[in-house]
């Protein structure tokens, strides 16, 4: 048993070494500055069909690429969160007041992957959004992968993605309002470079 453990932790600090080389090594931008999305694919670990919940701008039940929201031109705070994880409930109302603040500058995007991690179905999801008033875009994967190449180990996790796909930060774990504000000012500021 204690083997297993350690070949368990061995393989996931070997995956996250390679995940943050391949993080570190990869920057660019297409013509005049801006990202093609050919460059944002390359920067990300894996680009991400999203079925979409809700959102203004976007269609209930319609698809789009992580890719395609970061081709916008707008930094995305890709947050990872499930329908029955406590502290996803709990830090759901700071993310809105976030969006609310930096909707201008900012996409925040809520990404259920509760299916993958044994905690919600998509059902769930969308009701705890609806419970909690939440009106920031929101969907969800049909992706199992998503979990592994994104390295999710906890819930929530919080990606601040600039506009050319470089991840600046990745945050696991339960986000204050504060602590919110303070790396999506640091996201803007590393994507105005």
């Amino acid at each position: 048993m204690i083997k297993h453990k350690q070949t368990l932790l061995w393989l996931v600090a070997a995956v996250m070494i390679v995940l943050t080389a391949c993080q570190a090594s990869q920057s660019g931008a297409g013509p005049g500055g801006e990202a093609s999305v050919e460059t944002i694919v390359k920067n990300l670990p894996s680009d991400i069909q999203i079925s979409i919940y809700q959102g203004k701008g976007f269609t209930p039940g319609g698809e789009v690429l992580l890719s395609e929201l970061l081709a916008e031109g707008k930094p995305v705070v890709l947050n990872f969160w499930a329908g029955l994880c406590p502290p996803c409930r709990i830090e759901m109302p700071d993310l809105q007041a976030v969006h609310e603040e930096y909707q201008d500058r900012v996409l925040l995007f809520g990404l259920d992957v509760g299916p993958f991690t044994g905690l919600g179905t998509r059902e769930d999801g969308r009701a705890l959004l609806q419970e909690l008033n939440i009106t920031y875009p929101s969907g969800t994967t049909f992706d199992s992968g998503v979990v592994q190449t994104y390295g999710l180990l906890g819930m929530p996790t919080t990606y601040f993605i600039t506009p050319e796909g470089e991840i600046v930060r990745t945050w696991t774990g339960l986000i204050t309002r504060d602590k919110m504000v303070e790396l999506v000012e640091e996201l803007l500021d590393k994507s105005s470079n």
